[in-house]
C-alpha cells in the first residue's frame, strides 16, 4: 500500500499520490515522445530517497543519457558517483534474449536496487523468434493511432500504464500524456500536455475549446487571451468596488453633514427655549413685584383701604 513518487508532482496527482512500491510501470509511446526523460525522473526521485536504482540502457551510452538529461534539468551524475545509480548498457544484438535475461538477473542481485528501469524494450524485437512476443512489443510503438490496443499479455503484466502521444494541431506536433490504466487506485482520465523544459518535465492542462483541444503555441495564445479577459474582469470588479466605496464615502459625508446641521439646530433651539424660560420667569417675577407694590394681595393693604373709607352717618368738618 506504500506509494512512491514519480518525481513529477502533477503525474503523482494524476495517480492519486504516486505508484505503489513493487508495481510494474509501462511507459509507451512513439520515438521522441519523452519516455527516457520520464524514466530519468523516476530514477532521480528514487536516488533522492536514498535508494538504489538500476538503469538498463539498450539504446544509448550512460554518458549520453547523463548529458541529454542534464539538458532538461535532471542531473544524474551525482547519484552515479554516490553509487546510488548504476547504468548497465549493452547492445541488444550482442546476445540472445536468454543471455540478456541472465545478465539482468545477475546485475540486479549484485546491485540490489529498489527501482529497475529498462530502456527500451522494443530493441529486443529483432532478437525474438516468437511471433507473439514480437507482436506484443511492436504494439507498444505502433503508429497506426491505436496505441491503446495491445495483446492480452501486456495488459496482464503491467500495473500502471502511462501513454505518451503526439498531439497534432495548429501546424504543430506536441507531446501528450495520459494514464491508460493503474491497478488498485483511482487515476485521472484527462490528457496532459507533456513539456520538456530546462527544469524538468512539466504537465500542463490541455486547453479545450468548442473546436477541440489546444496544445503548444495555440494553448499559450488561448491562455494569454483568457488571462487578458481575466485581468479585464478583475479591473472591472476593482473599479466597481472603488465606485461603491466612493458612493459610500459621499453618503457618509452627507450623513455627517446632516448630523452636524441637526446638532447645530438643536443647540440653537435649546438656547431659544432657555431664553423663553428666562423671560417667562422674569415676567412672573415682575408681576409679583407689582402686586406687592400695590399690596393687592396682602391683609394689611385691605385694612388700610377699609380705614380710608368714610363711615356712614358721620359728618366731617
Amino acid at each position: 500500500s506504500e506509494r512512491v513518487t514519480s518525481g513529477i508532482p502533477r503525474l503523482d496527482a494524476m495517480l492519486c499520490g504516486g505508484v505503489y512500491r513493487g508495481s510494474t510501470v509501462l511507459v509507451s509511446g512513439t520515438a521522441g515522445t519523452g519516455k527516457t526523460s520520464l524514466g530519468a525522473h523516476f530514477a532521480r526521485a528514487c536516488c533522492e530517497r536514498g535508494e538504489r536504482c538500476l538503469f538498463f540502457s539498450f539504446e544509448e551510452a550512460p554518458a549520453q543519457i547523463i548529458r541529454n538529461m542534464r539538458s532538461i534539468g535532471v542531473d544524474l551524475e551525482p547519484f552515479v558517483r554516490q553509487d546510488l545509480l548504476l547504468f548497465h548498457s549493452s547492445r541488444p544484438t550482442l546476445h540472445g534474449l536468454e543471455a540478456h535475461l541472465t545478465t539482468m538477473h545477475k546485475v540486479v542481485q549484485q546491485h540490489r536496487p529498489s527501482l529497475v528501469i529498462v530502456d527500451p524494450v522494443t530493441n529486443f524485437t529483432s532478437l525474438g523468434r516468437d511471433y507473439a512476443v514480437k507482436s506484443m512489443l511492436n504494439s507498444l510503438t505502433s503508429t497506426d493511432g491505436s496505441l491503446e490496443l495491445t495483446e492480452v499479455g501486456i495488459s496482464s503484466l503491467m500495473d500502471t500504464w502511462l501513454l505518451l502521444r503526439v498531439l497534432e494541431g495548429s501546424g504543430e506536433r506536441n507531446r501528450g500524456l495520459y494514464v491508460l490504466k493503474s491497478r488498485g487506485t483511482a487515476h485521472s482520465n484527462q490528457v496532459r500536455e507533456f513539456l520538456l523544459t530546462d527544469h524538468g518535465v512539466e504537465l500542463a492542462d490541455v486547453v479545450t475549446t468548442a473546436t477541440g483541444f489546444l496544445t503548444g503555441a495555440a494553448r499559450l495564445a488561448q491562455e494569454a487571451l483568457e488571462k487578458a479577459h481575466g485581468v479585464a474582469r478583475e479591473q472591472e470588479t476593482e473599479e466597481r468596488e472603488r465606485s461603491l466605496t466612493r458612493r459610500e464615502q459621499v453618503l457618509e459625508a452627507k450623513i455627517a453633514a446632516l448630523r452636524a446641521e441637526f446638532a447645530a439646530d438643536c443647540a440653537e433651539q435649546r438656547t431659544l427655549i432657555g431664553q423663553l424660560h428666562d423671560r417667562e420667569q422674569a415676567l412672573t417675577g415682575d408681576r409679583k413685584d407689582v402686586a406687592r407694590a400695590r399690596r393687592a394681595d396682602s391683609s394689611e393693604g385691605r385694612a388700610d383701604a377699609a380705614q380710608d373709607r368714610p363711615r356712614r352717618g358721620t359728618v366731617s368738618s
